[in-house]
């Protein structure tokens, strides 16, 4: 049977949903690889709308899952849909609407909740011993949900290259463990079966990037 992988979006867009590039990196590498995957998202509205242009919130709203679609080319499933027992891992890629849309760390950080759905996802694959993949701000969910897990969000020292660095310490106030690693590394908690990479919190090519987020996959198939 063809190993299969849950993806899990939250929009279409890095202000307010899913950070396009880095969803697009986890499908290539996954088809590359030749395992299937299944895209999800909560069917749920946005926290906010951002205009892209102007990188500002505009008078609209717009559902989860419907803005997911737009990225899986209308392939997405509703995410309550979701059976840990149909699929060898989960991927969720970066983008703010992780911290939005997905929970409320871009408001309350490190004192966020999570919804219920991807708070059930991670801990059932977890509990099932089933790797989980994450990237860019996505491993916040983990700190938050698992109590002593290792992750990475890049480095922990804020210059231009990582504007985001300070993430470090509030996952660090979770009491887990952050590593530092550059864009193209990934840190593999064996324990919590659990691979991280950093993607766009680095201020760093597209290509470096992309090649992190392979990595990613990469061990997350290892795992499964």
């Amino acid at each position: 049977m063809t190993k299969q992988v849950a993806v899990i979006l939250c929009g279409c867009g890095v202000y307010d949903g899913s950070e396009v590039h880095e969803a697009s990196a986890v499908f290539v590498h996954l088809s590359r690889a030749g395992v299937q995957y299944v895209a999800f998202a909560p069917d749920m509205e946005q926290m906010h709308v951002v205009d892209h242009v102007r990188g500002q919130p505009c008078e609209e709203t717009r559902n989860v899952l419907t803005e997911s679609a737009r990225i899986a080319r209308g392939k997405v499933t509703d995410l309550k849909e979701l059976k840990v027992s149909d699929f060898a891992a989960i991927i969720i890629p970066g983008g703010f609407g992780v911290a939005k849309n997905l929970s409320t760390w871009a408001i309350d950080g490190k004192d966020c909740s999570v919804i219920k759905p991807i708070e059930d996802a991670i801990k059932g694959f977890h509990d099932a011993k089933k790797p989980i993949g994450l990237c860019c701000i996505s491993p916040v969910l983990a700190a938050k949900i698992l109590p002593g897990c290792e992750v990475t969000v890049g480095c922990d020292t804020e210059c231009e290259k990582w504007p985001h660095a300070g993430t470090a310490g509030a996952i660090e106030q979770l009491g887990c463990k952050h590593v530092n690693k550059q864009v193209n590394e990934v840190h593999i908690d064996a324990k919590h079966k659990l691979v991280t990479t950093c993607a766009f919190m680095s201020n760093s090519p597209l290509h470096e990037i992309f090649d992190g987020i392979g990595k990613m996959v990469e061990a997350v198939l290892k795992l499964s």
